[in-house]
């Protein structure tokens, strides 16, 4: 039987309802989207399905008990958002981190953006019809969950960053199998670019689609992938650079077709760069402690405004 039929007459718009259960959302949010065809001519979010109060718990609860509540705003890259907060509150309280907790924590926020994007990549290669690649991406990604797992006894909302350092010390095992991700890793991108980024199908779907203009995403505070697709290149961690990244060589991939295809192609590149991080960070991962040596009992900084900006997998976080 089917389905009943809608008549629209050329120059009419329609409206579509996206959510806030829906397949192609990712997340509980509704979009009630005034249609032309296949152009949005206008979009109204309604948010706040979820919404547990975050910031208002932060203002109430000693700096260590926010860390839980930093690795579920995201989590899908919850190390990024921690790594934030710590770098905050340590640059306040004057607390000094050990330089192997240092390139710990990059090898982990890298590792973690590779499993977000990939996650992001299967997520949306489905939403355009293909299935297949959803399961690769899922199965490379299991590679990096195991190995955090391992360190951190999570899977997904980590909480291993502390104030001055880390929970808990990676062993050989973890290098071991780091080592060992990072050229599977760079052979799934070569058979990602060859099933998906060059199918015909794919790219028509994708290639001047979704317009955004480097101006548009000034005014809408877009940053991240979204932004780096656009043109705009800014990264924090090569433009307000922090941690031990300016120790690192990496590039930062930018676009300017400003579509769908250019922001998809962000990031599929950043992912071979985050591997060259965790390359580098591997080599170059000193013998030391992971926490410093005095620390004060309670973190009180002095008063005033403090800002630590990040580069999380979505983009800048501050």
């Amino acid at each position: 039987m089917s389905g009943p039929v809608i008549n629209i007459l050329p120059g009419e718009t329609f409206t579509l309802n996206v959510g806030p259960q829906h397949p192609a959302t990712h997340g509980v949010l509704r979009v009630k989207m005034e249609m032309d065809g296949e152009y949005i001519v206008k979009a109204e979010t309604v948010l706040g399905y979820i919404h547990r109060m975050h910031e208002l718990m932060g203002e109430n609860r000693p700096y260590p008990q926010v860390l839980p509540n930093l690795s579920r705003l995201d989590y899908l890259g919850a190390m990024g958002y921690t790594h934030g907060h710590v770098l905050v509150i340590e640059r306040a309280a004057g607390i000094e981190v050990p330089e192997r907790a240092e390139y710990i924590r990059a090898i982990m926020v890298e590792l973690n953006r590779v499993a977000s994007h990939l996650f992001w990549f299967g997520a949306f290669v489905m939403d355009l019809g293909g299935f297949t690649p959803l399961m690769y991406a899922i199965e490379d990604r299991e590679h990096i969950l195991d190995m955090l797992e391992a360190v951190t006894g999570s899977r997904l909302t980590y909480c291993y960053f502390r104030f001055g350092g880390l929970y808990n010390d990676v062993d050989d095992d973890f290098v071991d199998a780091a080592r060992a991700f990072i050229p599977r890793m760079r052979k799934s991108l070569k058979k990602y670019a060859a099933l998906v980024t060059g199918n015909i199908i794919f790219r028509k779907r994708l290639e001047g689609i979704g317009p955004l203009s480097a101006e548009m995403c000034r005014k809408y505070g877009a940053t991240g992938p979204v932004a780096r697709g656009s043109g705009i290149d800014f990264d924090v961690r090569k433009n307000e650079p922090y941690s031990v990244y300016p120790e690192f060589d990496f590039d930062i991939p930018v676009y300017h077709e400003c579509d769908s295809m250019a922001r998809y192609k962000v990031r599929m590149d950043e992912m071979e760069q985050s591997l060259r991080i965790i390359e580098q960070g591997l080599d170059k991962l000193p013998d030391g402690p992971i926490m410093p040596k005095k620390k004060p009992k309670l973190i009180k900084p002095p008063k005033g405004d403090y800002y630590q900006a990040v580069e999380t997998a979505r983009g800048s976080f501050g």
